[in-house]
């Protein structure tokens, strides 16, 4: 009986070693990979900091020719192209408080859209980047990861804060959008499946809601109707619409150019339907590759598998979205998501 007993004993032993040596070896694996999804980004952070310092220096010289603004301006783009890692931030501030004081007034038009342009692009890679040292942090941080030592020696990645400067005008306003969270009688969500189309066939996938860009006098709810039509071939009345209820403020880098984009969300209930792309415009034939529907959980392993979803904040606000489709009614102003 003692001998059956060691036995079970040590096959336990062995069965957790077995299991915690697979967590372990998982675990590390992605951490691996967050880390080099980190420095992938600090690098596409560099390279963005670095394009607006040349940006500087050419505003500089078309702006200030000879003056001391436009040689404390260079100076300040100098200084922050070779700035240490530990003082970037400090230079970079500073180049982004000088730039903020330029009269864009003073520049031609193409030179003011390159300003833009690079300002948009720092102000994406930078959270790109942060996004990548908080799950990065999230999961170094776990308990277990600290106890067994699975971050190994790498040193821990650490968030870059900067001013962001965006400043409303005819080049950098947002691009306002309706979209629409479409919900089956099961509580899922319709998703479309798209990239960059300028990325090529490598191009990294993401999930999104019905909708896009509302026209020039189009009212939010007309445009989102619309949108759904084309996208998915559904006919809905705007009536059946319950929003706006969320607000979203986001960076888009596609098909080569980067905009904000402010995007309104409506809430919708309809029993399931196979979406049609019979409405789509070319350009959505070349970067929407396919459709789901999904819950949370579904969503999350869209996530872990690298396929962002957005809203980010989808996921969580799903049954938050079903219970207002459900009672017919927003209450007050859109909530802010990311």
């Amino acid at each position: 009986m003692m001998m059956w007993l060691l036995v079970a004993l040590l096959v336990l032993i062995i069965v957790v070693l077995l299991v915690l040596g697979t967590w372990a070896f998982q675990t590390a694996n992605r951490l691996d990979r967050l880390h080099v999804r980190y420095d992938l980004s600090w690098q596409s952070l560099d390279a963005a900091l670095a394009r607006r310092a040349v940006v500087a220096r050419a505003v500089a010289a078309d702006a200030y020719p000879g003056t001391p603004e436009g040689r404390h301006l260079s100076a300040l783009a100098d200084a922050a192209e070779r700035a240490p890692r530990p003082a970037r931030e400090q230079a970079e501030n500073e180049l982004s408080a000088a730039l903020s004081t330029v009269d864009t007034a003073r520049l031609p038009a193409a030179l003011v859209a390159e300003m833009a342009d690079a300002e948009a692009r720092v102000l994406l890679a930078r959270r790109f980047h942060n996004d990548a040292v908080r799950d990065t942090l999230a999961l170094r941080e776990r308990t277990m990861v600290r106890a067994l030592r699975l971050g190994g020696h790498a040193p821990a990645p650490t968030y870059f804060e900067i001013a962001e400067r965006a400043p409303e005008s005819a080049a950098t306003a947002p691009r306002i959008s309706a979209r629409v969270v479409l919900i089956d009688p099961e509580g899922e969500v319709l998703l479309l499946c798209g990239s960059d189309p300028a990325a090529g066939a490598d191009a990294r996938r993401w999930w999104f809601t019905i909708g896009g860009q509302v026209l020039d006098g189009e009212e939010l709810a007309h445009a989102a109707v619309r949108e759904m039509a084309e996208e998915t071939g559904l006919r809905a009345d705007v009536g059946a619409l319950i929003g706006p209820v969320w607000r979203r403020d986001s960076m888009i880098d596609f098909n080569g150019s980067v905009m904000r984009s402010r995007e309104f969300y409506f809430v919708c209930r309809t029993a399931r339907f196979e979406p049609t792309m019979d409405g789509r415009t070319a350009l959505e034939h070349r970067y929407i590759h396919g459709h789901r529907w999904c819950d949370a959980a579904a969503m999350a392993a869209l996530e872990a598998a690298g396929e962002a979803v957005y809203p980010l904040q989808l996921p969580e606000l799903l049954t938050a979205a079903a219970a207002v489709a459900d009672a017919g009614t927003a209450v007050g102003e859109p909530t802010v998501i990311r």
